[in-house]
């Protein structure tokens, strides 16, 4: 018997096919910003020597916006686990290969420009040649903020085979790649040692806590609409987070600067900030806006460290007061966001994303 009106009225509207996740958009944005908070809490510590005797006000600040913004890779984790597990499996091997090319050719131009910019100023007394070396391995010199991609590209390696294998194919040469990547440290030890000659560091490598994050994240992020929203709940998560805020700074102060990204606090500020945005409507006069810087975060990623170190020695100072201290954080943290994401809408209006993130 075919439903009344009334019943299929009450009756949940099926979720739209392909339909796009703006909370997720967001959740991107949001990590973006928070790297760039990280390291300019970074340039602030690095100005009083990571203690407070040398500016209390300085470190103070700079703890706190550094403890804020430690869930910002661990938020980037948990979108790669919800995008490879969830929301964009791989069909086949050359998804997988197309995704990473997509990654991998834009790190590799970063790399270039780095290794320009410090041969331009003289920070590195290494060749640049031994640096451009090393990055091939896994270095993070002389843009320290890329050692998150060599750990992305295998995570998003390893996701995607498995995901592949439940489906009843055969991924040979993602899973050639991943082999590759699992025998290389010894095999690179053991060429060093019969040839006599400096084994490089090799960094394409991920931890466990990296795996769970992208698949507990993923599970976070698939969970229903009913299961997260609500207003009462959110600010429960919110209040939590704030909670794991404060404990992420007091450890950072008390026990170790910067917090491993392993640390429980550092897993409860990501996982309650997680929790509070999944799920969350996004007015649509903002969506388009939304989706443009979402689209651009990997780009301002990639670029921001350029800025950032540009406008840190004119901002920052240990000297500096509280107001000063506040307003040196904001406004180191504001330009460079502002550059930043610019940068990554111009050359994507230019069609140049392809090759520069």
């Amino acid at each position: 018997m075919r439903a009344s009106a009334p019943e299929e009225a009450r009756a949940p509207s099926p979720r739209p096919r392909g339909e796009h996740r703006y909370d997720i958009d967001l959740v991107r944005v949001l990590a973006s910003v928070g790297v760039i908070v990280c390291h300019a809490a970074g340039e602030m510590m690095k100005a009083v020597d990571r203690t407070p005797a040398e500016g209390g006000p300085v470190y103070w600040t700079a703890l706190a916006g550094d403890a804020l913004s430690r869930c910002a890779v661990p938020l980037f984790f948990a979108i790669a686990g919800w995008v490879v597990l969830s929301g964009a499996p791989p069909r086949d091997g050359g998804q997988i290969r197309r995704r990473l090319t997509r990654i991998v050719v834009p790190m590799a131009v970063w790399t270039a420009v780095y290794l320009l910019w410090d041969r331009v100023r003289g920070v590195h007394t290494d060749p640049t040649r031994d640096l451009a070396w090393d990055a091939l391995f896994g270095s993070v010199r002389p843009a320290f903020h890329l050692w998150y991609l060599y750990a992305y590209v295998p995570v998003i390696l390893l996701l995607s085979v498995l995901v592949l294998i439940r489906a009843g194919r055969r991924p040979w040469g993602a899973g050639a790649a991943l082999l590759g990547l699992a025998l290389a440290p010894t095999l690179i030890g053991d060429l060093a040692r019969l040839l006599d000659v400096e084994r490089p560091a090799f960094g394409w490598q991920f931890g466990v806590y990296q795996i769970v994050y992208a698949v507990v994240g993923a599970v976070l992020l698939s969970l229903p609409g009913h299961a997260v929203a609500g207003r009462g709940r959110r600010l429960v998560w919110l209040a939590g987070g704030l909670c794991a805020w404060a404990a992420v700074a007091v450890y950072e102060h008390r026990v170790h600067f910067p917090s491993p990204y392993a640390s429980v606090v550092v897993a409860l500020l990501a996982g309650t900030l997680l929790m509070a945005l999944a799920r969350i409507r996004v007015p649509e006069r903002f969506r388009p806006l939304l989706g443009r810087l979402a689209g651009a975060s990997f780009g301002a990623y990639l670029v921001h460290l350029l800025f950032l170190e540009a406008v840190a020695p004119r901002v920052v100072s240990a000297d500096a007061g509280w107001p000063g201290a506040v307003g040196g954080l904001a406004g180191l943290t504001g330009a460079t966001v502002v550059l930043s994401f610019a940068a990554a809408l111009l050359w994507t209006r230019l069609r140049l994303g392809r090759w520069l993130g």
